[in-house]
């Protein structure tokens, strides 16, 4: 079973964003019209690419939440996960430890984190959301760094308070949690993944162009 699932996944993560998105009915998410629309041929010529398929595109989201302090309160965790059903609109996976560790007062089989994965219509809505509304209530925020795509065309990047999402009642939060976000797109470089992330509106911190060398005039 397991690797008949991993098999569907990799299958799935070689389809285009068209393909993928393919079987979804009801609206179209805006971030995937303005990919096809308009970031499919800008990146095209940017890039020289000779088909479509050479385009990068996103493949899935990754959502991971760390809840070491479960191992205190077991009804924590549940509220964390509901609180991240909410935001993210399906099912949440729970992640257990694998092994005990004394000093930490962990137990083998203590759940220690939470994580989903968004593909196709979700994962899209999940973007714009994201971009749209979440991100403009981060306090002080001036754009994302471009430090942190991990050299495979993959992006992450950290979210210290759950409430920046319209979703959550800050009035009924009980526990505040951070979690991390990781963008998986078959960009090969991560200067195309970052220009693909730009194109569709990732809001990173503007990169200082190079200074041209004006000739001289002795």
């Amino acid at each position: 079973m397991a690797k008949d699932k991993k098999k569907s996944e990799a299958a799935e993560e070689k389809k285009t964003p068209a393909q993928q998105h393919g079987d979804e009915k009801g609206v179209t998410p805006r971030i995937y019209e303005l990919y096809t629309n308009s970031v499919v041929s800008d990146l095209m010529k940017r890039f020289n690419y000779k088909s479509v398929m050479q385009v990068p595109h996103l493949q899935k989201i990754c959502v991971n939440v760390g809840v070491g302090y479960g191992t205190q309160d077991a009804k924590v965790v549940d509220t964390v996960a509901k609180d991240l059903e909410l935001i993210i609109g399906q099912k949440v996976v729970t992640t257990k430890a694998k092994k005990a560790i004394s000093n930490f007062k962990l137990r083998e089989g203590i759940p220690i984190g939470i994580r989903v994965t968004l593909r196709r219509q979700r994962m899209f809505e999940f973007l714009d959301r994201f971009i749209s509304v979440a991100v403009p209530r981060l306090r002080d925020f001036r754009g994302f760094s471009d430090k942190s795509f991990d050299g495979r065309g993959n992006y992450t990047v950290g979210v210290k308070e759950h409430i920046i999402f319209p979703e959550i009642d800050i009035d009924k939060v009980t526990r505040m949690f951070g979690m991390d976000i990781t963008f998986v797109t078959s960009a090969k470089t991560d200067q195309e993944a970052y220009e693909m992330l730009k194109a569709i509106g990732m809001p990173f911190v503007k990169r200082e162009e190079p200074v041209e060398q004006q000739p001289s005039t002795k």
